[in-house]
Parts: structure tokens; sequence; C-alpha cells
């Protein structure tokens, strides 16, 4: 006699065993982005609490990301050809975001811009650069940080009340993450192989 409670239960088991092994996949798989997006999440609140220039902080973010972009894309060449020229291309557009973020510090410039209107700046430049950077690896992902740190400027200038801008930091986080185990979901459901 064939007890149907109990294959129930086991098929209820493995449902819940893969959800979890499902969950475990998208963080081993998607940490570079969950880190990039705590450090930029980070610096934004960090530059609206202290009301401080973090400038040495996104110029040394800058080649962390570039880094992060060479990661994303590495897995999916098959030459090494095609890897160089990954590498190289990624080099020369983090070596240009870096340079613009310099400029900003050009004596001319810098006396025209307040050290904290000189962070936003580079910021900005930054955010411009992990947009364009996940456009040309082909990182949805890359990209969503990129607009995540374009938003934060506006952020840091126009909310004066921390308890906003932690509230609205949090929100973007948890939509981020739930973007992420969405899409995620949706792809291991068609594909379940």
């Amino acid at each position: 006699m064939i007890d149907y409670d109990s294959e129930e239960y086991d098929f209820d088991e493995d449902t819940r065993s893969e959800k979890r092994s499902s969950l475990r996949s998208i963080v081993a798989r998607d940490w570079p982005y969950v880190l990039m997006l705590t450090l930029a999440i980070f610096g934004v609140a960090y530059t609206n609490f202290a009301r401080q220039a973090m400038t040495g902080y996104w110029i040394v973010l800058a080649p962390v990301f570039g880094l992060i972009c060479v990661a994303a894309r590495w897995r999916q060449l098959e030459s090494s050809r095609s890897q160089v020229k990954l590498i190289v291309t990624q080099a020369l557009h983090w070596a240009a975001v870096v340079f613009a973020m310099y400029l900003v510090f050009v004596a001319d410039v810098k006396q025209m811009m307040s050290d904290f209107a000189s962070s936003l700046m580079v910021l900005t430049v930054l955010a411009l650069g992990t947009f364009t950077a996940g456009i040309h690896v082909g990182a949805w992902r890359i990209c969503l940080i990129g607009i995540v740190l374009g938003l934060g400027v506006p952020a840091i200038a126009w909310f004066e009340e921390r308890t906003l801008l932690i509230l609205l930091l949090t929100f973007v986080l948890f939509a981020a993450i739930a973007v992420f185990v969405v899409l995620e979901h949706r792809r291991r459901t068609k594909d379940p192989f």
C-alpha cells in the first residue's frame, strides 16, 4: 500500500531544501554585486552622516568595481584572447573614470567647489562609470548598482534628515535584493536544469 502522506511530506522537504540551496546559490553567485551595493550604500550613508569629503573612498572603490566587472564576465568568455580584451577594455574604462575623478581635485576646480561638493562630483563620476561598465560587459546587476549610486547623489544633496536617508537606502537595498531573487526564481522556473 502506498502512503501518499509520506510522499507529499518528502516532496515538501525536497522543495524546502531546493529553495534553501537556491538562495545559497544566488548568494554564492551574486556576492560580488551584493558587495558592490553594500560598499556603495555605505559610502553614500557615511557621506551623508559625516558631511565630509569621501573622495579617497570613491577613488579606491573604482578599481575594485573594475575587478568585479571583469570577474562578472570572465566565466562566460571561452578564449584567452577575449579575456585579455576584457581586461584591457575594463582597465582603460576604469582608468578614465579615475582620471575624471582626479580632475575634480585639480587646483582650479577644487577652489570652485567645497569638499562636500567635490565628493558628490566624484560619486557622480563613479556612478556613471559603473553604469557604463555594466552596459559594456552586459551585466544588468552592475548597471543597477550604477543607478543606485546615481540615486545616492541627490539623496545626499537633498535629504538633511538622517532617518529619511536611512529609510531610503534600506528600501533601495531591499528592492535590489528582491529584484535579484525574483529574476533568479523566474530563470530557474523556466530552465530547471
